[in-house]
């Protein structure tokens, strides 16, 4: 009973500085909020507060988590076309934007401002993380246009004009029309852009190995639909750190199943709550505008217990194993780049002479 009291103590505690912290954020910004007075606000001494959060960057990145999966969206219709699919995910996503002098929301875009990011490996995160929002949101085009074409480059040019205009908000409130961003975006729909697939260097990946061991890991809760995931489901699992995210469009081409993208990190206080912001982001805007559920399926690992259960006794931000589940046991596994379309590529069918991709 004592244990369950303090963790419940612990819990209220965390709590009390997320909302501090988001007061003093929101009325001094990043760069001129303190500690001493977030732990006053929270009536909380300065010890309490790092207790819960190792800085003033994790605290940071904690608030703007909470603030994303907390966030109500407006109410659209899904679009029925990738124009109108376009707009509807602008809109929504410049819901979060503030567009006058008035308005004191984080949302996450533009609350990532450069003094937020001049940590090298968190820039280098926050860059995978929006490569991994145009894959994303590049796939869920292509999922309703039907027409073969690869649309990442298309979905990296949207993303572009949205992070300029959140960019431009965040220091010239009232400025931008959202209205006008808006229109560009869905007029983004009919770029023709030279955007090819498979990349050249899938023909480099080495095979995987062929293996057959046990695979008990613990489940995990989806970044992008907030349902449970249980890795145990045959498919592809492709752990990846933070520097190695874009890695995991090439699994989810080649693999005829299910693909579960597995995240790790070696700062997971910090940076967890940074890949929490972007994606709750991004699920907001894409579960709404979009008819069709994401194709990949993505779990932070922030305790190492799924790399663990894979075999792995560290992970870094460069990690980049994947293994192929059949029956509930690993049936191949890789560790070198490309690892998620080489176990991938075990399950293609395959006739005599055919070459790899």
């Amino acid at each position: 009973m004592a244990r369950l009291t303090r963790a419940r103590q612990q819990a209220h505690n965390r709590a009390r500085v997320l909302a501090a912290a988001g007061e003093e954020f929101a009325e001094r910004g990043f760069r001129d909020a303190k500690i001493d007075r977030i732990a006053e606000r929270a009536d909380l001494t300065r010890g309490a507060v790092y207790s819960n959060f190792p800085g003033k960057r994790a605290l940071y990145f904690a608030v703007l988590a909470d603030a994303a999966e907390r966030a109500d969206a407006p109410a659209v219709d899904p679009g029925t076309d990738p124009a109108s699919a376009l707009a509807a995910f602008a809109r929504l996503r410049l819901s979060r934007v503030p567009l006058t002098e008035a308005d004191d929301s984080l949302g996450t875009g533009a609350a990532l401002t450069p003094e937020v990011l001049s940590d090298a490996p968190v820039r280098r995160a926050f860059a995978q993380l929006t490569r991994l929002d145009a894959i994303l949101l590049g796939l869920a085009l292509e999922d309703l246009a039907g027409d073969g074409r690869r649309r990442v480059r298309q979905a990296q040019a949207v993303l572009t004009v949205l992070h300029g205009a959140e960019a431009t908000a965040a220091t010239t409130p009232g400025v931008i029309d959202p209205f006008t961003v808006i229109r560009t975006c869905e007029h983004l729909a009919g770029l023709e852009l030279d955007d090819t697939d498979p990349p050249p260097h899938l023909a480099h990946v080495g095979a995987a190995v062929r293996v057959d061991e046990p695979w008990s890991p613990p489940a995990g809760v989806d970044l992008l639909t907030r349902e449970p995931v249980d890795p145990t489901v045959d498919g592809v699992v492709v752990v990846l750190g933070l520097e190695r995210l874009e890695a995991v469009e090439d699994a989810l081409r080649a693999a005829p199943g299910a693909v579960t993208a597995v995240i790790v990190t070696d700062a997971p206080a910090e940076r967890g709550p940074l890949v929490r912001a972007v994606l709750a982001d991004l699920r907001r805007c894409l579960s709404r505008a979009f008819p069709g559920r994401p194709r990949a399926r993505l779990v932070l690992d922030d305790d190492g217990a799924i790399a663990a259960a894979a075999g792995a006794d560290s992970v870094d931000d460069g990690t980049e194993f994947a293994l192929r589940i059949t029956d509930g046991r690993v049936s191949a596994r890789s560790t070198e780049r490309g690892a998620g379309y080489a176990v991938a590529d075990t399950a293609r069918p395959r006739t005599p002479g055919r070459a790899r991709r």
